[in-house]
């Protein structure tokens, strides 16, 4: 896919305020490493996440969506009447139905009524893919503007598999390591408004780029459990994480490589990287694999676990408020998602 008229206006983020560190994971877990004899420190040694945040208990992801969503609106500068469409792009929502999305285009206020307003799941992409679908929209002429906005909260979901873990009297060594990616999950919230190049006060163009799946793969992470016998519908996630890691490498590796020749790149002429990410080993892999120097990523996963969808435009708003690109540098998004589903995008700093 490629683009002509499409530039990226704003990318924003919201960080939770509470911080919660591995060590104070596995002091919670403490039953559980002695019974099992695992070493203190292996959650960070293995993961290299020395902390992540969490939203306070009860914090809807629509009520954060509306605040991050609102402020990249600001930081764009574009008139709310031009948003064509509203995107909810993580996996967490406020309910099954109606979409999160209308929730939060009522409360961001302003927006147009004839705005399209919908929901996006698809794991760790949903943001990704919501910029593409307005993209589409916009190289097509339908919309001038639209936002993709999301918040992950995973609070819930690591909560409950710590309590799942020291309930487990059956809990092996080897039977824990399916839920040792659980313990990962951070929460956070990200927002991405893409305009009409004459509407573009940045002149960041929104290139393009490729998408390849491994559906084969799909069973090597699975969770999101919304009701159990027991009456407690907080979710709880199972991954094979090592066969995860090498499948999504490879699959990566084949994205980039229909990436870089859509948008007619070399390695040579990227300046600036951001990726999904759920570890120091999948980062320190996943650039080996693409030839990519490791010097240009925006690494976030030490201090804010995994984010799911928000990953990824959370780095990108990070590295972008910390190192604003020069005209003409390269940004590289490189996207990865359960499924397995790769999304790798290029964007031309203005």
């Amino acid at each position: 896919m490629r683009y002509q008229h499409v530039c990226l206006e704003a990318v924003t983020h919201t960080l939770p305020p509470n911080v919660v560190t591995s060590d104070d994971i596995e002091q919670q877990l403490e039953p559980v490493y002695s019974r099992l004899h695992l070493p203190q420190g292996r959650l960070e040694l293995m993961t290299g996440i020395i902390e992540r945040r969490f939203f306070d208990p009860g914090v809807l992801p629509g009520d954060v969506s509306a605040a991050t969503a609102s402020a990249a609106l600001e930081e764009s500068g574009l008139c709310r009447s031009t948003i064509g469409a509203l995107i909810h792009g993580s996996v967490c929502r406020d309910q099954l139905e109606p979409a999160t999305a209308a929730g939060v285009h009522a409360r961001v206020g302003g927006l147009p009524r004839e705005a399209f307003v919908l929901d996006v799941s698809n794991a760790c992409l949903g943001l990704l893919n919501g910029m593409v679908m307005i993209a589409d929209m916009i190289e097509l002429g339908r919309i001038q503007a639209g936002i993709v906005v999301g918040t992950e909260t995973g609070r819930s979901l690591v909560e409950r598999t710590v309590e799942s873990l020291i309930e487990d009297k059956s809990l092996t060594r080897q039977s824990i390591k399916g839920a040792f990616a659980s313990l990962t999950i951070g929460s956070g919230s990200a927002a991405v408004v893409l305009c009409d190049r004459r509407l573009s006060r940045t002149g960041h163009r929104f290139l393009g780029g490729e998408f390849r799946s491994d559906t084969a793969s799909h069973l090597l992470c699975k969770g999101g459990e919304l009701h159990s016998s027991d009456g407690d519908s907080r979710p709880l996630m199972e991954t094979d994480s090592e066969a995860l890691l090498h499948a999504g490498i490879a699959l990566a590796e084949a994205t980039w490589e229909r990436a870089r020749a859509t948008l007619c790149w070399q390695n040579e002429d990227v300046d600036a990287v951001y990726t999904h990410q759920v570890g120091k080993q999948h980062r320190s892999m996943l650039m080996q694999r693409l030839g990519l120097d490791p010097g240009l990523d925006f690494p976030t996963v030490e201090r804010f676990g995994n984010t799911g969808a928000a990953a990824l435009p959370m780095a990108m708003s990070l590295g972008l408020e910390q190192s604003p690109p020069s005209s003409g540098d390269h940004l590289a998004l490189l996207g990865i998602g359960s499924g397995l589903n790769s999304l790798m995008l290029g964007i031309e700093a203005g």
